[in-house]
């Protein structure tokens, strides 16, 4: 057994399972700002009653998120000893910062959001809703900044072996920090406003709690609709980023092996490394090179410029990036036919729009782990970027067979763990917003 396979499979395996439930505290939370905020401009205590129903699957969600973060953190100490050492010096701030500046923040203010309804005066409610928000997208930050930093390395020099910071500005915004970021956030509130839009969606369908569903169904379509726009231009972004800083992540994306101006974009094919080729290719000639540098002509980097055992892996670059971008056009298509039912005032009664929104509640979700696959195995081979790769990265002291045993334990505690909120979130679902008929026995969520 190969420890550093295993290892990678065991960060991958935490990793991906943890950030299930940040985008969509982080969704959350704003989407829950905005109803309080309808609170305080209204004064119905229809909006509290919806808030605190929204605040209740929050808070579950975010319990979950802390307690699988704790367990991803202490990786870094265990199987991956000499990557921490190697980066101890840039991370710790960073890292602190997050503990600090906005986990506390966000988990002490949520105390108050959540226990607080006929404790605290409505103003100091509102206060700790917006401080819930504002912790988590600025833990998100600096999370984000220390995962750009193994992207594209700023404000640093090595001595004897290590990197250590000289610069914290610039290792903090760092190429790839701030398009990474906006880009991380908006995918938040994506996946908040469709988790919004899905629920409110069930109990439309079911005939129950009809108000609380319109109202929640409106405001989740609206913030779902603009996030998913705007996505495109922060992707784009992002792009431009990429081609910029890592030119091999995008070679693999896009298909490119021959360096060449006037770079098609793809919209469709079957890559084969050994052949170096793509297979079956939809291509739109010159247009990867206008987007990326505004300029038909521009010259793309490819892959047989980069030596091949720097290649990042190309199957599992490729296909997460390209079915993630089919995602978010589709998230376009759908939130576009919402507003034109809304407009047109049909939307609370078209089955098939409610029916398909209930449906792409896990798509946000398989969005985010595309994402995040398409953007770290497409660094690979290093971890951190041209400076030390994963092969290096790793405890030379634990045994693979330990790591495989705690992959095992791992795989079976979090199944219980996501059970367990699957089901806790469908008994608060069932019970529905308090103040309102509770869906009947046979309108259960199942």
């Amino acid at each position: 057994m190969d420890p550093v396979l295993l290892a990678r499979i065991q960060f991958a395996l935490t990793i991906g399972f943890h950030f299930i439930f940040p985008p969509l505290t982080i969704g959350l939370s704003w989407l829950i700002v905005w109803i309080m905020a309808k609170h305080k401009k209204t004064g119905d205590e229809f909006y509290r009653r919806m808030a605190r129903f929204w605040v209740k699957l929050f808070a579950l969600s975010f319990a979950v998120g802390v307690a699988t973060g704790i367990t991803m953190e202490f990786q870094f100490g265990t199987n991956w000893a000499e990557y921490s050492r190697f980066v101890g010096d840039i991370f710790g701030a960073p890292l602190a910062a997050e503990g600090i500046l906005a986990f506390f923040l966000e988990s002490s203010f949520l105390a108050v959001l959540l226990l607080g309804w006929n404790r605290v005066s409505a103003r100091v409610h509102r206060f700790a809703a917006w401080m819930v928000a504002v912790g988590s997208t600025l833990s998100a930050f600096w999370i984000i900044v220390a995962n750009s930093w193994q992207q594209t390395p700023a404000g640093y020099h090595i001595v004897n072996g290590r990197a250590e910071l000289t610069n914290f500005a610039a290792a903090v915004f760092n190429p790839s920090t701030i398009p990474r970021y906006l880009h991380t956030v908006d995918a938040a509130l994506i996946t908040g406003a469709f988790f919004m839009i899905g629920i409110s969606a069930w109990y439309l369908l079911k005939k129950c709690h009809i108000p609380f569903a319109k109202e929640s169904l409106r405001i989740g379509l609206i913030v779902g609709f603009v996030a998913s726009v705007v996505q495109l231009g922060l992707g784009h972004l992002h792009g431009v980023q990429v081609a910029h800083t890592q030119p091999e992540k995008l070679a693999a994306i896009e298909g490119i092996f021959e360096t060449q101006k006037r770079a098609p974009a793809l919209l469709f094919g079957i890559p084969c490394k050994d052949e170096e080729t793509v297979h079956a290719a939809i291509r739109l000639p010159g247009l990867l090179s206008f987007l990326i540098f505004g300029n038909l002509d521009a010259e793309v980097k490819g892959l047989k410029e980069i030596p091949k055992d720097e290649w990042p892996p190309l199957s599992l670059t490729f296909y997460p990036f390209h079915l993630m971008v089919a995602l978010g056009m589709y998230f376009i298509a759908l939130t576009t036919f919402g507003m034109f039912l809304l407009w047109r005032r049909m939307l609370f009664e078209n089955r098939l729009f409610l029916k398909l929104a209930l449906w792409s509640i896990p798509l946000p979700f398989i969005v985010n782990e595309l994402g995040w696959i398409s953007a770290e195995v497409g660094r690979q081979p290093w971890i951190v970027y041209h400076l030390l790769k994963t092969k290096d990265a790793v405890s030379i002291t634990v045994p693979a067979g330990q790591i495989l045993f705690s992959i095992i334990m791992f795989v079976l505690i979090y199944s219980l763990l996501f059970a367990a909120w699957l089901f806790l979130l469908r008994r608060e679902i069932n019970k529905g917003p308090e103040g309102t008929t509770p869906a009947s026995g046979n309108e259960a969520l199942t």
